[in-house]
């Protein structure tokens, strides 16, 4: 037998709660420009590009229109103000953090089970996304 069901207390935070959080999450990130995406994904796998993605994903966004949401302005802008050139080492240790991020079933599960039944095409049709 497989390890008694347990409830992520994250299930059950309320969504105003929630949507509050992440959007305290985005303005620390627009504020902390210093931190770098490639740096943000080498220590945890994630930037301010996967969270415009998740939001394009579950808002049925455009692109372009998620990324301003997460940057506070056009991504372009963004780039060209505050993106460095990366560093060899800044690219490795990114590469090798990525790997860490393999789908887990357990894990797609979770995630499927957290989105509302609206779920965005990428998850409901094989081959979208």
């Amino acid at each position: 037998m497989g390890e008694p069901y347990v409830t992520d207390k994250l299930d059950s935070l309320p969504d105003a709660v929630a949507a509050q959080a992440f959007r305290r999450l985005v303005r620390h990130l627009r504020h902390r420009t210093d931190a770098q995406n490639v740096d943000l994904m080498g220590l945890s796998g994630f930037c301010r590009n996967c969270l415009s993605d998740w939001i394009e994903e579950a808002g049925d966004l455009p692109k372009a229109e998620a990324r301003e949401t997460i940057y506070g302005m056009p991504q372009a802008t963004w780039k060209a103000r505050y993106q460095t050139e990366a560093t060899p080492e800044q690219l490795a240790r990114m590469d090798e953090s990525v790997k860490r991020n393999a789908r887990d079933d357990a894990l797609d599960e979770a995630l499927d089970d957290s989105f509302p039944a609206s779920d965005p095409p990428a998850m409901t049709e094989p081959g979208r996304g």
